[in-house]
């Protein structure tokens, strides 16, 4: 039997800590995996869904965007992949009643936690200006409020569409084209906040700004270095193909300022011994400080090219440009520098120079520890620099690997949602639709909220998401959120967004990934693209929770014939009723989706193009692979001072909150934790145990607090200390971001300690 959700918060003033773990997976996930199914879904539904997730004839899954091999095994999922498909095939309601009993005011109050788990939304809802709660609307009037807001602007650029990486292709196809046809490109999305700084770095130096590896490089590769990523946690079936990769003679470089159980060991849920006795992972682990990451990959550079017979010629010669240029300024590394800015050894630094150097085949694997910093562009190019030096870009086994967190983020891209999208694609898609779109840039997250903020957008339409969870600077974004005349998600569930509202709100229901698509022609479905570049069919099997519900394509359609009435052309209502005629319109726009209906219906999908790793050409300025070598920057930090990270929970994904503990890095019961490294607790006198105030300090000098956080003695990189997001995404100041990509620099905020 499903258990119904919990009336009240859970207490989390006393979170309990043990030791961390040394390996993930294994029996103890499964038991979680099988509890919280059992606790969201029964018995009977749970076998039902879960064993339809990510396969063939199944439903991609709504976690991460990590791939699927040609073979699948029966359970092709993980726990926290569990875990989503739990909480959106719940059988727990939020109903008209639900928000009768429930002010705004009263989920303000409210955990992410608690909102969560009160279950799927079941039909549209209203607050009116000046209402406490929402009340049931209409799907008609709900669109005739969208029309009114929206034709009231003073210009198109005051409405602001934001997408998560959850919405589907053809969704996402139909929901940029609306913005076009509206006339914005106001188009910012989850990118801007994760990985908008790999694709920065890639599309200047490869020429494409996605990863270009496959699962089989991954279990081709000599080496992998896995930098500024748990995937225990954020992408656990990436273990599986690690451990493949070592069972066939591969080595495994960590990079992180935490030890991560999951890079440890892994105990394969999928076989006996397994899950008795592990695989061990990593080879070497360079536990290196906050934001160092830049410094250690350029003086790896120095070192391999001083040493002779390292660098690929030939490669060099034929496929890149800039390498005298950059050489120059690698030849300037220190190592005193380096160390001082990494926290490492020399012999660490030796060892894993060794293992590059006996490496023919290399993949470097990233995710948020990296792009997240001010820096965050100049790194990951100088991970690309390391690549270009050993030719290892293009060939079977080597590559780029920037690991995508949610199922279709890098999908969403390709279709369109970006602010500053390139002339070819508008040019494309005003010709087949006979738009006109604006070809000025749109606002990315940051200055969507500046926007906001200063009075310059009002309407704000959330695809999915969870716009202020996600977001920094949370008194800055809320108070900016506020002054809007208009809000809208798109929702499944209830999260922070729906209680910081603009002067009116509306949530619009709409189906799952695990809910069975049925419009006008029959039965849909949806696709999705890989962090890997494959695109591939998505169905659900389950009756969905409500009959008011509307798929996110119909949403789209029928916003778009509301707002821009029989002026448009566009036959929105034909696309409501088959998705085939989106796909067939994506086919003539987007380049690699040719015949995509036919090829959307093969049981494996199809992979697109990738030019650095199908020909080994490199569509950049120079035509060729491109060499950088911007200065070396880490952070500084003040006497006193400690470099925070945010990170996630074990219990946790993005910004949705599945339970209250933490179990690899041994913590459960709570959230507000800061762990601490116990000689640098020693010498800011934090006891463990104890509480604390954690102050942000920025340049800009407005204090920035996150109160009432319990001290945790934890082995992390000195200097450093992690706490979990999105509790402490108040400490990020907005204008905190990347150079190039604007990206918050969530992974290097300096903190100091008050008494709580």
């Amino acid at each position: 039997m499903a258990t119904k959700p919990p009336a009240g918060d859970p207490v989390q003033d006393a979170p309990q800590v043990a030791p961390p773990q040394h390996a993930a997976a294994g029996l103890p996930a499964i038991g979680h995996t099988l509890r919280i199914a059992q606790q969201q879904m029964g018995l009977a539904r749970t076998a039902r869904t879960l064993l339809k997730v990510n396969q063939k004839d199944g439903f991609d899954c709504p976690g991460c965007a990590w791939p699927e091999g040609d073979k699948r095994h029966t359970a092709e999922f993980c726990e926290n992949g569990a875990k989503a498909v739990a909480e959106e095939a719940t059988l727990r309601r939020v109903t008209p009643a639900f928000f009768a009993a429930h002010p705004v005011a009263d989920l303000a109050g409210r955990s992410g936690y608690w909102l969560g788990q009160q279950g799927r939304i079941t039909e549209p809802v209203l607050l009116k200006e000046g209402a406490d709660r929402y009340e049931a609307v209409s799907w008609q009037r709900a669109f005739e409020i969208i029309a009114e807001e929206l034709n009231a602007l003073d210009s198109p650029d005051q409405a602001l569409f934001y997408t998560s990486g959850r919405t589907s292709n053809e969704a996402a196809f139909l929901f940029q084209l609306f913005a076009r046809e509206f006339g914005t490109n106001n188009l910012p999305d989850c990118s801007n906040m994760c990985h908008e700084s790999s694709g920065s770095a890639l599309n200047e130096t490869i020429g494409i700004g996605k990863g270009s590896v496959s699962l089989e490089d991954l279990h081709q590769a000599d080496l992998i270095i896995v930098a500024g990523q748990n995937p225990g946690t954020n992408h656990p079936r990436m273990l599986s193909a690690l451990e493949q990769a070592k069972s066939a003679g591969a080595q495994i470089i960590s990079v992180n300022p935490l030890p991560e159980a999951g890079l440890e060991r892994f105990k394969n849920p999928q076989s006996p011994l397994g899950m008795l006795k592990g695989t061990a992972l990593t080879d070497l682990f360079l536990q290196i400080r906050i934001g160092g990451d830049q410094a250690l990959f350029r003086l790896l550079n120095k070192l391999v090219i001083e040493t002779d017979g390292a660098v690929d010629e030939d490669f060099v010669r034929e496929h890149t440009h800039g390498y005298e240029e950059f050489t120059a300024a690698a030849r300037q590394a220190d190592w005193d520098e380096t160390l001082k800015a990494t926290g490492l050894t020399r012999p660490e630094i030796e060892r894993a120079l060794a293992m590059i150097l006996a490496s023919q085949r290399t993949i470097v694997c990233w995710a948020m520890g990296l792009t997240q910093h001010k820096h965050a562009v100049a790194t990951i190019r100088e991970v690309v620099n390391l690549l270009l030096l050993r030719g290892n870009i293009g060939r079977p086994g080597a590559g780029v690997c920037p690991v995508r967190g949610h199922s279709n983020v890098q999908g969403d891209r390709t279709m369109g949602i970006f602010e500053r999208p390139a002339p070819a694609f508008l040019d494309a898609l005003d010709k087949e639709f006979g738009i006109t779109s604006p070809r000025h840039h749109g606002y990315d997250v940051v200055r969507s909220i500046q926007a906001l903020r200063d009075g310059r957008a009002k309407v704000l339409f959330a695809m999915g998401g969870n716009f202020v969870g996600a977001t920094p600077d949370t008194e800055v974004t809320e108070a900016a959120i506020r002054k809007a005349s208009l809000t809208v998600h798109v929702s499944t569930k209830l999260n922070r967004s729906h209680a910081v509202t603009g002067r009116r709100a509306l949530i619009l229901p709409t189906l799952g990934r695990t809910d069975k698509d049925v419009q006008a022609a029959g039965r849909q479905f949806v696709t999705v693209e890989d962090s890997m570049g494959m695109v591939h069919s998505s169905r659900g099997n389950l009756a969905p929770a409500s009959p008011h519900l509307l798929s996110e394509p119909a949403i789209v359609a029928r916003m778009a014939r509301a707002v821009l009435g029989t002026a448009s052309a566009t036959p929105w209502e034909e696309f409501e009723q088959d998705y085939a005629a989106i796909r067939d319109r994506i086919s003539r726009v987007v380049p690699g989706f040719e015949d995509f209906n036919a090829r959307a219906a093969r049981p494996d999908g199809f992979r697109l193009p990738h030019a650095p790793r199908d020909e080994r050409r490199f569509p950049t300025r120079t035509g060729k692979a491109n060499f950088t070598a911007a200065p070396v920057e880490y952070p500084e930090v003040p006497a006193g001072r400690l470099l925070l990270q945010t990170l996630r929970s074990h219990d946790q994904y993005n910004t949705t909150i599945y339970g209250l503990d933490d179990r690899y890095r041994g913590i459960t019961g709570g959230r507000r934790v800061v762990m601490v490294h116990p000689e640098d607790a020693a010498l800011l006198g934090l006891a463990d145990g104890s509480y604390t105030d954690l102050v942000s300090e920025w340049k800009d000098g407005v204090e920035r607090r996150a109160p009432g956080f319990r001290v945790v003695h934890y082995p992390t990189a000195r200097g450093c200390a992690a706490a979990y997001y999105p509790e402490t995404n108040v400490l990020v100041p907005l204008d905190s971001t990347a150079d190039t990509s604007n990206t918050p620099a969530s992974k290097s905020v300096v903190v100091r300690f008050e008494p709580a």
